[in-house]
């Protein structure tokens, strides 16, 4: 199995970060498995689904401002698609809460985004101005 995703996977993820970075929470749908699974990274737990996905962004987006920017894609031994991301989250005025690295770990079949896992078992802290 090559540790490269496909173009389309590339597109895929790319795209959603895009998409979820401008808060076009409603493009979410045409990305996601109607029941996929996601990670509530604000509240704790998981949202399953088109519906529970899009509330949650949009209720994260009405408390804080994440941004996150993908700086590697590769496939790990299961199949999964690792992102290494660069997180930058504000508060609503524009002060810094959070500026680290983390993983993302997805699950895609069929060109649709069936789940998402945090890995933040060593995160590495991003220094000021730089990815």
């Amino acid at each position: 199995m090559s540790t490269v995703p496909t173009p389309q996977e590339l597109a895929l993820l790319t795209g959603a970060y895009h998409e979820f970075n401008a808060r076009r929470i409603d493009a979410v749908p045409a990305r996601v498995d109607p029941n996929v699974d996601w990670p509530n990274g604000m509240e704790g737990g998981r949202v399953q689904g088109h519906r529970e996905v899009r509330d949650y962004w949009t209720r994260q987006s009405g408390t804080m401002n994440p941004h996150v920017e993908p700086l590697e894609m590769v496939r790990d031994e299961t199949g999964r698609i690792a992102v290494r991301v660069h997180q930058v989250v504000k508060d609503l005025e524009g002060n810094l809460l959070l500026d680290t690295i983390v993983r993302h770990i997805y699950r895609v079949r069929d060109g649709l985004i069936l789940g998402m896992d945090i890995d933040q078992t060593v995160p590495i802290q991003a220094q000021p101005g730089k990815n």
